[in-house]
């Protein structure tokens, strides 16, 4: 980067990080300062969303149906709970786990359905409504971190509906930093002039950016001007250092497993683990429409390596009773098979959380036998979030306004947090 920063190469910094600073000590003490916190009875929660980018075969994975599956159902840590073979690490850790295998919502089309399980609505014209981690962001997070306090971890490509990883009307502060490669981090931030230098570039800018605001607010303006701010505050932070997966010892990146999502769970880890209140990561694509066997064994011996060792580290670092780890998709997989696929299914799917205080080794609701419908207690979308909303200590009624003024409550009313799960 030389002295001449442009905006096209400041615009790049807000998806990017520095690793040019010293470790010694830092991150121990971050966590040993998180734990002090925690003693004190701190009540920030931090949330892991891990994202099945597509929609998981529920019949296949959590819920397997004899008839239905190719696949073994083997037992768990806790009797009578059964799930698929090709997830024996996650079965040893069941009275860590809680299955949703009630969850019935309406949506069969990707981006609505992932827009609903992000938000608690239906997507409408009109409001654009934040995304979970922007939520978490706006209640539970710093407004003073020099991280921002919403990380999402793509490690493949996916579409979306209107805003769906927005921070809709709670502002471009509490938007997403996006991580494409958890190997790489946000590396790109590294720089060759002084950090002195770039600060007066910046103020230069910043103050231009201020100017263009006073005559013209817009939406896309001040996000433009929050990008900015949040790269240089990155610039200047030691935290940046958790973003450096070289930093873990060996034995504990290789119990990960080395694909994308398993880096992308240990980057969540060292992410929470500094206190950022909410980490999404993505894995995909579960849309099996196509040789659905062959890949969803595949793709579940890599959330088994990946998922069981998130929970692992974050239990044996005293992180995952104040963690809730939360495993869902967009819906299900049609019990059925056709041409060696299932299609979309949201009548009835599984989801999972993990942590947070709950009370884990226990299944809520039942599919019929074939896994096609739901026979005892159903749970919608805005159930589920608000369930995560409570387990994060966040009131599901609080109202923000639109920059309309419409008063909009976080998640839609008429919600049924799952009270068996909640301590």
């Amino acid at each position: 980067m030389n002295d001449s920063l442009t905006r096209r190469s400041l615009l790049k910094l807000s998806a990017a990080g520095v690793m040019a600073m010293p470790a010694s000590g830092w991150f121990h003490s971050m966590a040993a300062h998180a734990a002090e916190e925690e003693k004190k009875g701190a009540k920030h929660k931090n949330c892991i969303l891990l994202y099945m980018n597509g929609g998981a075969s529920h019949v296949d994975t959590f819920d397997p149906k004899a008839g239905q599956t190719e696949f073994n159902a083997i037992p768990t840590a806790v009797p009578g709970i059964q799930i698929s073979e090709h997830l024996p690490r996650l079965a040893k850790q069941m009275k860590d786990l809680a299955l949703i295998r009630s969850m019935s919502t309406s949506e069969g089309s990707h981006a609505r359905a992932r827009y609903m399980m992000h938000t608690g609505y239906r997507e409408a014209g009109g409001v654009t409504h934040p995304t979970l981690g922007s939520i978490a962001s706006a209640v539970n997070g710093d407004p003073e971190s020099d991280v921002p306090n919403f990380v999402s971890i793509s490690t493949a490509g996916r579409g979306g509906g209107k805003g769906f990883l927005g921070s809709g009307y709670l502002g471009p502060v509490h938007s997403p930093l996006k991580v494409t490669d958890p190997a790489t981090g946000i590396s790109n931030l590294k720089h060759s002039s002084p950090l002195e230098t770039l600060d007066r570039q910046f103020s230069v800018l910043d103050e231009m950016e201020k100017g263009f605001l006073d005559r013209k607010h817009s939406t896309e303006a001040e996000s433009h001007r929050e990008s900015y701010r949040s790269a240089m505050r990155l610039m200047h932070s030691s935290k940046v250092k958790a973003f450096d997966l070289n930093l873990e010892p060996e034995s504990v990146r290789n119990s990960y497993g080395a694909g994308k999502f398993g880096e992308g769970c240990l980057l969540a880890r060292r992410l929470v683990e500094i206190g950022l209140p909410f980490v999404e990561v993505d894995m995909g694509s579960w849309d099996t429409h196509k040789d659905n066997f062959d890949r969803v064994k595949t793709l579940s011996e890599h959330l088994d390596q990946g998922m069981s060792a998130l929970i692992n580290d974050l239990k044996t670092r005293g992180l995952l009773e104040n963690t809730l780890v939360v495993w869902m998709g967009d819906f299900g997989r049609t019990p059925e098979v056709k041409n060696g696929g299932r299609g979309h299914y949201p009548k009835a799917w599984t989801s999972v959380l993990a942590g947070g205080g709950l009370k884990t080794g226990q299944v809520i609701g039942k599919t019929s036998k074939t896994g096609g419908t739901v026979e005892d207690r159903p749970v919608g979308a805005k159930d589920f979030l608000a369930t995560i909303c409570k387990a994060l200590n966040v009131d599901c009624n609080k109202e923000f306004s639109t920059r309309g003024g419409r008063p909009m409550r976080l998640i839609d009313k008429g919600e049924k947090p799952i009270t068996e799960l909640l301590s």
